[in-house]
This record gives C-alpha cells, structure tokens and sequence, in this order.
C-alpha cells in the first residue's frame, strides 16, 4: 500500500525515522544509478555523528524536547529484583521509579556520493537531513561539514524532509514550507537554490548536477518516498491514531490530515487528530 500522503509523511518524523533515512538513501541510489550509467556512479557512504543528550539538557537556549531524538534506541529489558540477605531480617524496599540514563552514543548518517568512474572524483553529495543535524552540538557539526564542501568543486545537495528543528544557515527568508531541498552547485557559489514543499504538496523532482558538459540528473523525490513504502510498508508500522510527532500542525493541517487518514481507512473513527 502507499502512503496516504500527497508527499512527505509526517508521521515518519518519529521512531521509524532512523530507518526510513538509510532506506529513502538506498532508493535514491536505485532511481539514479541506471541514469548515471556508465560515466558516473551513486554510492553510499557512511559516517557517525556523537550525540550527547546530556549536554542537551543543560542547553537551556535550545529546545528542550531536543533530548528525544528519533535517533536514539532505548531497549527495554527485565529488572531481576534484588535478593534479601539470608538472615538479615530486613525487607529491601521498591524502587520509587525506573528512569533512562542519557548516554553518548554515535549516530550513523548515510550520504550519496556521485563519483565518475574514469577518476573517482566526487561529483556530487547528496545529504539527507537527520534530527542531530539540526540541533545542538549536531546541528553545529553538520554546519562545519557543509562549510567544508562549499570550499570545494563539489555540488551539494541537501534534502530536509524534517518540519522540526533548525534550517540551513542561508541568507535571505525562508519561504514558508513544511521541507525544504537546496542546491548549491559550484560554479554559481555562493547562490543556492531552494525548493520549498508544503505539508501537502508532492515533493519535487530535483536536478542531480555532473561535470560539464554532461546535464543534469533529475531526482524524483517523491517516486523514492514511494518506493520506501512499497519496500517495507510504513504503513503497517506508523500509529496513525493519535497526532504527527512536533512540531503541532495548524488547525487546518490537523484537520487536513485526518482527512487524509480516514479517506485511506488508516484512522480509526474514534480516533481524535489534534
């Protein structure tokens, strides 16, 4: 089954993020290899960002939700009780309440890389925007990387399919959208290009740019949305019975996305949306 959505999904921006990033970077290489065939090639390549939800905490200028990141895995495992002492006589008490220690972990980010064959330069890198890019100490990696390709021969490609959070560090107002995709290339620096998406809207079709001579790559984001969900069928895994992870939407949103859900049977009558 497809989305029930036009476009984006908001209802990705939660647990099942993680996953669907690593998922919708393995579709786009799908949709574009065969069209990059056989001057270039789309891999993927793998890099960590350390998270320190503690230091999130104390960041009172930043959001405090922050600290909830669909990056982090929390498992869940049974707690043995603690024995009494043979003989002690004393009855260990109950703990008041069991709570999640915020621990550093490293979170995995995938990007694609259009390398040409013949030299193995890199083209083109394709970035989808993850949740610790855009907070905190990620936010200011991910600022520091993106530098560092905008000083190179390398077009940029940034793709934020996340409502929530910090934007690119541009110049000039944003227009008002729930996504945004940018494109930086190399020789109109320092120029970059938006394409602003609405919660409703399909997501664009994007050029992918090579070396010269050779033309664009058009990247159709939303067929590798919707290649995701025929993959794995977010559908069957998303709780559409209760609201979109934050930001909330506006009233006219809200209502738009129960809409949406009961049309595809996907909520349940007595489900509220807002």
């Amino acid at each position: 089954m497809p989305s029930p959505f036009p476009g984006m999904d908001p209802y990705l921006e939660g647990e099942m993020w993680q996953e669907f990033h690593e998922t919708l970077a393995s579709a786009i290489r799908a949709q574009v290899m065969p069209l990059l065939s056989p001057k270039y090639v789309a891999l993927l390549a793998k890099r960590y960002v350390v998270r320190n939800p503690a230091l999130s905490v104390m960041d009172l200028d930043g959001p405090r939700e922050q600290v909830f990141y669909p990056d982090m895995h929390v498992v869940e495992t049974a707690t043995p009780a603690s024995p009494t002492p043979a003989g002690s006589g004393a009855t260990v008490a109950a703990p008041t309440t069991e709570m999640v220690s915020l621990l550093v972990e490293e979170v995995p980010l995938l990007s694609l890389e259009i390398r040409d064959v013949a030299e193995r330069r890199l083209v083109t890198i394709v970035e989808i925007l993850s949740p610790v890019n855009k907070y905190g100490e990620g936010f200011g990696e991910y600022v520091q990387r993106r530098s560092g390709l905008l000083t190179t021969k390398t077009h940029l490609l940034e793709i934020d399919l996340l409502r929530r959070g910090a934007r690119l560090p541009l110049q000039g107002v944003f227009p008002p959208a729930a996504y945004y995709v940018f494109l930086s290339r190399r020789q109109r620096r320092p120029v970059t290009q938006v394409w602003a998406v609405g919660l409703r809207e399909r997501l664009p079709v994007v050029p992918l740019p090579l070396l010269p001579p050779d033309p664009d790559v058009p990247l159709d984001l939303q067929a590798a949305v919707a290649a995701c969900f025929d993959l794995v069928g977010y559908e069957r895994l998303l709780n559409y019975n209760v609201p979109p992870p934050p930001p909330e939407l506006s009233p006219e949103d809200t209502a738009w996305v129960d809409t949406t859900l009961r049309t595809a049977d996907l909520r349940r009558t007595d489900a509220t949306a807002g």
